[in-house]
């Protein structure tokens, strides 16, 4: 089981800079 399993992330902001940068790697490695 990996650290995030079973957790929620909301990403706010997530259109710009470090928001946008968060989903893209989280998305990257099929996190979300």
């Amino acid at each position: 089981m990996g650290k995030l399993d079973g957790k929620v992330a909301l990403i706010t902001g997530s259109g710009r800079n470090i928001g946008r940068s968060t989903a893209l790697k989280l998305a990257e490695k099929a996190l979300i």
